[in-house]
């Protein structure tokens, strides 16, 4: 297992500690206590760090995205693994530097973490929900436009066909 992906396990675990405590316990302290006890000599503290607080950051834009995204599972009914697996994976797909965590990879690094520490169908259910962000984002690892440029140039289209 790679340094970044323990550093994931470390993250993910902190953040459903916090969460199944109902966000009212110190995330810095289970932070630090988790990077202590499960990764001390680890060179990859800051990334950790960064991931759980760009996912606590950004958690309101990252729960109403997954709402959106699967509407069937409203935020507090999803297991408290798979809820925060997929805000981490959403945060390193939508928020994070991309040259450092390719799209592709924030993904499957999101399925595996699923995979290994979720319930038998959690792998499933967080590609679906990932996935199905990832094409709405226009798939930025394969160089096509987003959604939005997509709509942007039919609507350039139209306007020139009017003329």
């Amino acid at each position: 297992m790679s340094a970044r992906q323990i550093g994931r396990s470390v993250a993910l675990q902190s953040l459903y500690e916090w969460d199944f405590g109902g966000q009212k316990a110190d995330l810095d302290a289970i932070l630090d206590r988790n990077i202590k006890e499960f990764f001390p000599d680890s060179d990859d503290k800051d990334f950790i760090k960064k991931l759980v607080s760009g996912v606590v950051h950004k958690m309101p834009d990252i729960d109403a995205i997954i709402e959106k995204a699967a509407p069937e599972w409203p935020i507090n009914q999803i297991a408290p693994i798979d809820r925060n697996v997929l805000r981490m994976g959403l945060y390193e797909l939508l928020f994070a530097d991309r040259s450092e965590v390719p799209p592709r990879v924030a993904i499957n690094e999101a399925i595996e973490l699923a995979k290994a520490y979720g319930g038998p169908n959690s792998g499933k259910f967080i590609n679906g929900v990932l996935g199905t962000i990832y094409r709405e984002i226009g798939e930025p690892d394969k160089g096509e436009p987003t959604k939005k440029e997509r709509e942007a140039a039919g609507e350039d289209k139209r306007s020139a066909e009017e003329k």
